[in-house]
């Protein structure tokens, strides 16, 4: 810097002291592989204001400051600077520093960072895309001092109070000096070093003992997916996608099929919800996006999910490869059910809120949109939309489907929807009884191509809004720009909760044991069945027991930072739409002083908790000493995690097996033959069986399916896996306090006293798949083959008889030469539901 005003001269203390100054700096950049030229700049690091952050660099042997070695940031205008030194060297780094892709029209921008730890997952730099005034300012005087023969010095010796000192900047270095050889030595670059990289979760299998969850928001949309590919999407508090607890099947969530034309092979993106068996799976979990690798039948997938920091839209980009030889048709297909109401309300009522959903097509844009119609005049209506964008890929004949019926069809699920029957989907829209969102779009792909589509779903105010956000996310180089932008707003929301990506991870894994109940860290089975008491028993320690509880017991001051992490990690889940109360039990016994109290009451006022009363979610201390044997037990009954300070540290707690299965069950299943399961085989016909005339079965009135009997008793029913009622006929069986409806094909649900309070077994409200919680059982032992005795869960290939009486329901079927019967009827008098099996072997068996 000093040479962009003032001269030197030839074998002077500032010319030799430039020199090797620029020649340390041209070697670094040798050692670590990159362009040289270090100085202070900005970096890629920006604020909340997406402000790129700035302090000063340098290279290792010139600044005396530790750790230089850590940061690799390159800025043009240190090469600029050096043209007064070395002009060729520095003319053919800032045509380097170009080519890498800094030239912008005001020359070249601020730096590029080259630091790992501040770059995306799979890229070796970023370019920091700005412009300093006073930087370009160098640039210019170190050019015109190179191009225009010093005018700046000429100036500055013209001036006759410099020329009084002029003598001293001509001072020689010494012919006769004492030499010190060096001693002193400076750690190399870490460029290359793995442990700088981002940490990420990757999963090879999506058959983990949980469903393990990354959270992606933008701080107003919140998407959840799991490592199997379920999830759901919020927009603030409202649910745009249907989910529900279900750590089992985790078939919630936003999906997309695949089907190859030729062969009939169906499977998914991501493991759910075919639950189809891939070549190859990885799903990886950074911060700032979700990835589902898999490979099925020759093709390749690659789905990446993120949410854009800048619009409340989520981007699903699918990369689907040829790796066969041969050309293939490919038809791709979305699915989400849409809720667009509190999650509250569509659990209470689906059916109910289901009538109040509006769908439209928008086909000239390959979009739908969705919108709710008010039930007041007051109540406000947000819109949400769903496309299919081509990005490099030539997409044709396009449909779409907004009922669940027609899609899903009766008695089937998302596993195996009835929509991959036909080529095209039907096109309905408008008021359906179960709104969903679903595009269909065929591609071809040669050997060796690659196609890439964009699955955008976002949410806006109005239908305008709306349309605004489907026409920018049709252009590629929106959808692109949102993965670069996600990542930088995940670096701003670690640097404001003062964490890293390896404590965004951790605090990841304890979400999915929020969302999702685990064992290993809730209480033991001996301490859940002694609580007697129910949710208003947590009234009087001010939690409303409506959100997840996290409960952390800490009785040493020396695992303060145990305290730490929690409220870290509570501030962490906040930010990204998982609300949650955190209860923290202070055990510590040491009297009046509390000095433990006041560390964690200082830990909370220090971080950004203490700026955030009014969101939902809080942090609440309770002295151990102060809560009855009775709430004790509560509030560890109703705490989905349980973290204590006595069982280490939270990376260790969170990294407990599950648990074991006890001997006496593993010993149970000894010394038995364990029979493989039978399924069918992936595209194979379905042989239609015949259903009983109703003239044989003696029914009057019968519509193809049902009748009653001539003494008008019974309703007979008759059903196969293929032929089913157009919804579900149910028979309500009930005494005075206790009762169950149950289904033609045998769902069913039981309550005590109030069917819609005390319900024993769990009711979907679902006549489409018509799942339930209870079922029967049978096998074969010879062959390993098994069945239900009635339609529903698990279809034999023979027909099924329902007979539906007063105050009984009956399920007849013969499959493989064994006869079932079921009887299901409720005591007159009495709280008790029975269900009568008889299987009998036929002749020969």
């Amino acid at each position: 810097m000093p040479l962009l005003v003032m001269p030197t001269y030839e074998n002077t203390l500032l010319d030799q002291t430039s020199k090797a100054a620029v020649k340390r700096q041209i070697d670094y950049g040798k050692e670590v592989g990159v362009p040289w030229g270090i100085s202070e700049s900005g970096y890629n690091i920006v604020d909340v204001h997406l402000n790129y952050q700035y302090r000063a660099f340098g290279v290792p042997g010139l600044g005396f400051k530790r750790g230089l070695a850590e940061d690799v940031v390159i800025a043009p205008y240190a090469s600029a600077l050096a043209l007064m030194v070395v002009p060729e060297e520095a003319c053919s780094n800032l045509q380097r520093l170009a080519s890498a892709g800094l030239e912008c029209k005001y020359g070249l921008y601020e730096a590029i960072d080259y630091t790992p730890s501040r770059l995306p997952r799979g890229q070796s730099s970023a370019v920091v895309r700005s412009v300093m005034a006073h930087h370009q300012g160098m640039t210019f005087l170190s050019l015109a001092h190179l191009l225009l023969e010093q005018p700046m010095q000429r100036r500055f010796q013209a001036d006759p109070l410099f020329q009084a000192t002029l003598l001293l900047l001509q001072e020689r270095i010494p012919k006769a000096v004492r030499h010190y050889p060096t001693t002193a030595r400076f750690s190399g670059s870490r460029i290359g070093s793995n442990d700088q990289e981002a940490p990420v979760r990757v999963f090879n299998s999506p058959n983990t003992p949980a469903p393990e969850i990354q959270l992606l928001s933008n701080g107003r949309y919140h998407v959840m997916v799991t490592n199997a590919g379920g999830g759901c999407s919020h927009w603030k508090d409202i649910a745009l996608t249907r989910w529900r607890e279900d750590s089992t099947r985790d078939n919630w969530g936003t999906f997309c099929y695949l089907r190859d034309v030729t062969s009939g092979a169906v499977w998914s993106v991501a493991y759910q919800p075919t639950r189809s068996e891939p070549k190859s799976y990885e799903a990886i979990f950074s911060e700032a996006r979700v990835e589902f690798r898999r490979s099925d039948n020759d093709i390749d997938t690659h789905t990446e999910i993120a949410v854009s920091p800048e619009d409340d839209i989520e981007l699903r980009r699918i990369r689907i490869t040829n790796s066969s030889r041969t050309r293939r048709v490919i038809d791709v297909t979305s699915y989400a059910e849409i809720v667009l109401a509190p999650p509250a309300a569509d659990a209470l009522h689906p059916a109910f809120s289901n009538l109040f959903v509006q769908t439209e097509i928008v086909p000239e844009r390959h979009a739908m949109l969705c919108t709710r119609r008010p039930r007041s005049a007051g109540e406000a209506t947000p819109w949400m939309f769903h496309l299919i964008a081509a990005e490099s890929a030539t997409v044709d004949e396009v449909s779409y489907e907004t009922d669940r019926m027609r899609f899903i069809g009766r008695g089937k699920t998302v596993a195996d929807p009835q929509a991959h029957a036909s080529d095209v989907l039907s096109g309905t829209d408008g008021s359906v009884l179960d709104p969903i969102v679903a595009i269909r779009c065929r591609i071809t792909l040669d050997p060796d191509e690659t196609a890439t589509l964009n699955v955008v779903s976002g949410v806006g105010q109005t239908r305008e809004l709306c349309m605004g956000l489907v026409d920018k996310y049709r252009d590629p180089r929106f959808a692109s720009r949102t993965f670069d932008l996600a990542w930088t707003h995940s670096q701003v929301l670690l640097r404001q909760i003062n964490a890293t990506e390896g404590d965004a991870q951790l605090y990841g894994r304890l979400a999915s044991s929020v969302i999702y109940a685990n064992s290993t860290l809730r209480a033991a089975p001996s301490l859940l069945v002694k609580n007697r008491r129910n949710q208003s028993g947590l009234w009087g320690y001010a939690i409303s027991g409506d959100l997840p509880i996290v409960l952390l017991r800490i009785g040493d001051p020396t695992h303060i930072d145990l305290v730490r992490q929690l409220v870290q990690a509570h501030a962490y889940w906040r930010l990204k739409g998982l609300a949650v109360d955190l209860v923290i039990w202070n055990e510590d016994q040491a009297g009046y002083r509390q000095p433990l109290q006041d560390q964690i009451m200082g830990l909370i006022a220090a971080g950004t908790e203490a700026q955030t009363a009014d969101w939902p979610g809080s942090i609440l201390i309770r002295m151990a000493d102060q809560i009855s044997g009775e709430d004790r037990i509560l509030l560890e009954t109703v705490a989905r995690a349980i973290i204590r300070d006595s069982d280490g540290p939270l990376a260790k707690q969170l990294n407990n097996p599950p648990l074991p299965v006890r001997d006496g069950a593993r010993r149970a299943g000894e010394g038995r033959r364990m029979w493989p399961i039978l399924r069918r085989s992936p595209g194979a016909p379905e042989a239609r069986v015949p259903l009983p005339e109703g003239e044989g079965l003696g029914l009057v009135f019968f519509n193809g399916l049902g009748g009653f009997t001539r003494d008008g008793r019974e309703y007979v029913i008759t059903t196969t896996r293929n032929q089913m009622t157009p919804a579900p006929w149910v028979n309500v069986l009930a005494n005075h306090s206790f009762g169950t409806i149950i289904s033609e094909s045998g769902s069913a649900n039981t309550w005590s006293e109030n069917a819609h309070e005390f319900r024993l077994t769990p009711w979907s409200n679902d006549p489409v798949s018509d799942s339930c919680g209870e079922a029967f059982y049978l096998r074969d032992e010879q062959n390993g083959r098994f069945w239900s005795p009635t339609l529903l869960p698990c279809p034999g290939r023979m027909p099924y008889v329902a007979r539906h009486g007063f105050g009984y329901s009956v399920f007849e079927h013969m499959e493989d030469g064994i006869r079932s019967e079921l009887w299901v009827y409720i005591a007159v008098d009495a709280s008790i539901k029975f269900a009568w099996c008889w299987p009998t072997c036929g002749p020969g068996r």
